[in-house]
């Protein structure tokens, strides 16, 4: 019997695939396993990112509907601002997302749906409605919300705040120098604290009874962290990747990359292709991405050049 194929000499080794609901997600008619594009739709007035909002239920469903046709996996479906903004309960942020959720699933049943909040009570209505996956982006602030994604067998994500509490920006963020020994980069500080969260995270969802490889670890860029530490956890993807876990990375237009390029939000398209590619060179298996159709072929092209997926059509220097 033959194991998996090594990758080619001088390429790293490729990430975790996720599996939600018992579907291997990226698996093409080809049967080739691809990285998977999550995108983003926000019910909000307030996100960070202008053409993401959709608060109107028509806009947010034609979204959809783009995101599926330019190649996106899952929607990641978001109610409330991630950065500080005005107060939304509990009650409205259900209000919010539960009933489009059961739209998107009613309107396009083979889009996986995941829901971004960090409340147990609004994931137990979300997986009620039919979402696949909790996006809990606040590092189990409320530590129920894992069992409930464990008691619904769906999926879950695990992320770092380095102890930021919902809705806050970070301020001065420090993490101790590496343990690592000599020769070691004194900068993994922040690489060894999230390597050592996102383990017990998954080991405690796993725990919870979310299946090992419905579990996405997330470096949770931006958050509890500076730009130099978010660059820093983004050239050291390979390592995150070897967690064993489904590794999410949500880059698309982040602050981190705005303030590398010194760019708004409207202007980080670029930035954020560059950091895509690199994250899944490194391993990296799923991209949360606001801009669908232009990180799906990045993510196919570095496909390609990992010897993972075949060129699509091929006639230079054969016809």
């Amino acid at each position: 019997m033959t194991g998996p194929v090594p990758p080619p000499s001088g390429v790293p080794a490729p990430g975790t695939p996720l599996v939600l609901r018992g579907r291997e997600v990226g698996r093409g008619p080809d049967g080739v396993l691809r990285p998977v594009v999550m995108a983003i739709v926000n019910r909000t007035t307030d996100s960070f990112y202008a053409p993401a909002r959709r608060p109107d239920d028509g806009a947010a469903l034609d979204a959809a509907h783009q995101a599926w046709a330019d190649g996106a996996q899952i929607l990641d479906v978001g109610g409330v601002r991630a950065g500080v903004g005005p107060e939304v309960d509990e009650a409205e942020e259900i209000g919010r997302v539960a009933p489009f959720v059961a739209r998107v699933r009613e309107a396009l049943p083979d889009l996986l749906v995941s829901v971004d909040t960090w409340r147990s009570g609004v994931a137990r209505e979300v997986v009620a409605a039919g979402a696949d996956l909790v996006n809990d982006t606040w590092a189990g602030h409320d530590p129920a919300l894992v069992e409930v994604a464990g008691a619904a067998g769906v999926g879950v994500v695990c992320s770092h705040t380095g102890g930021a509490v919902p809705r806050t920006d970070p301020y001065r963020v420090e993490y101790p120098p590496t343990t690592g020994g000599p020769g070691a980069d004194p900068r993994d500080g922040v690489l060894d604290d999230v390597v050592a969260t996102l383990r017990a995270a998954a080991a405690r969802a796993v725990a919870c009874g979310v299946p090992p490889r419905s579990v996405l670890v997330d470096p949770t860029h931006d958050f509890g962290k500076n730009t130099w530490q978010s660059l820093h956890l983004l050239r050291r993807t390979e390592v995150l990747a070897g967690l064993g876990f489904p590794l999410l990375m949500a880059l698309s237009r982040k602050d981190f990359v705005g303030e590398t390029l010194d760019l708004p939000a409207d202007e980080r398209l670029e930035g954020t292709l560059a950091a895509t590619a690199l994250a899944a060179w490194q391993g990296a298996t799923v991209f949360r991405a606001h801009d669908v159709a232009a990180t799906r072929r990045v993510l196919d092209l570095v496909a390609a050049v990992r010897d993972e997926a075949p060129p699509r059509a091929v006639l230079r220097g054969l016809a």
